[in-house]
């Protein structure tokens, strides 16, 4: 089973329930995709080690073949390539690796080389394997890192997925082929606000959600009133918790030093299965 930790914002928790859930499972895989900063090691303590470099096909142009004929220009939709009286530009940050380039250049001036922009590294820590992808610094290409970062999920034990934070394209490649997406949100106005734009992106993607509610006792209720309104299941809800708060400072997961948590993260485990269960089910 996959399942993603996501959030409309930045800084509701999304790691800390990644984490501490995938530390209470046995035989889980935690993946952070979050690869413009990956922050999960920082409560592991891991030593990773270099699983391979993520590459994109960027083209090169042998200008002693090259007529200008604009034909690659005029393809590419990303204005990777520009043709200018006397030579042909590349910009290697636009390009996206299709390869398109190199089919309709009717002289084969284009070729291929493969350039790095990011890489996968990884850990098997006791029952919990660990695996982050990290962006190489300049790069424009995250979806790209963290496709290469899913292909290492293992189908046969449940993948914790801690998904970037927003609702842009890295979202949309951390989730798009998980079983269930648990949201984790607080109780503040952005909070709410961002909330019901993830909504809206799982329900256009068509995966099942539940949403955990971190630091629930400050704020206010509206997050809790419209998830009851709109019969959306409040899997979970962390309070402010002092001790929980200090355990975060020192980059230490709450579940262990506070076992109780740990059967709340398997009960929310088993939650999310039965209603994943329920939503395959089908109807008599």
């Amino acid at each position: 089973m996959k399942i993603a930790i996501a959030s409309g914002k930045g800084g509701t928790g999304k790691t800390t329930v990644a984490v501490n859930l995938a530390l209470s499972l046995k035989d889980a895989q935690l993946f952070d995709c979050d690869v413009e900063e990956p922050n999960c090691n920082l409560f592991l303590g891991y030593d990773l080690e270099k699983i391979e470099d993520v590459n994109v096909k960027t083209p090169v142009v042998d200008k002693n073949k090259c007529d200008l004929c604009g034909k690659c220009s005029d393809f590419c939709q990303f204005n990777a390539l520009a043709i200018l009286p006397e030579d042909v530009m590349i910009f290697p940050t636009l390009c996206h690796g299709c390869g398109g380039c190199t089919i309709v250049c009717p002289n084969k001036a284009i070729s291929e080389v493969d350039r790095k922009v990011g890489v996968i590294e990884g850990s098997v820590n006791g029952e919990l394997a660990f695996c982050q992808g990290l962006l190489k610094i300049g790069e424009p290409m995250t979806s790209l890192v963290i496709k290469a970062l899913q292909e290492h999920i293992d189908k046969n034990a449940t993948a914790i997925i801690d998904a970037p934070p927003g609702t842009a394209c890295p979202v949309i490649a951390s989730v798009k082929n998980v079983d269930y997406c648990i949201l984790v949100t607080e109780s503040t106005p952005f909070g709410f606000h961002d909330l019901k734009l993830a909504l809206d992106v799982m329900r256009i993607l068509g995966i099942p959600f539940g949403v955990v509610i971190n630091r629930c006792d400050i704020g206010d209720n509206r997050v809790e009133e419209y998830c009851i309104e709109e019969g959306i299941p409040i899997l979970m809800k962390i309070p402010y918790d002092r001790e929980i708060a200090r355990l975060y400072s020192k980059g230490i997961p709450f579940v262990n030093e506070m076992p109780e948590w740990k059967d709340r993260f398997l009960r929310l485990f088993r939650d999310v299965t039965s209603l994943s269960e329920m939503r395959d089910r089908p109807e008599q």
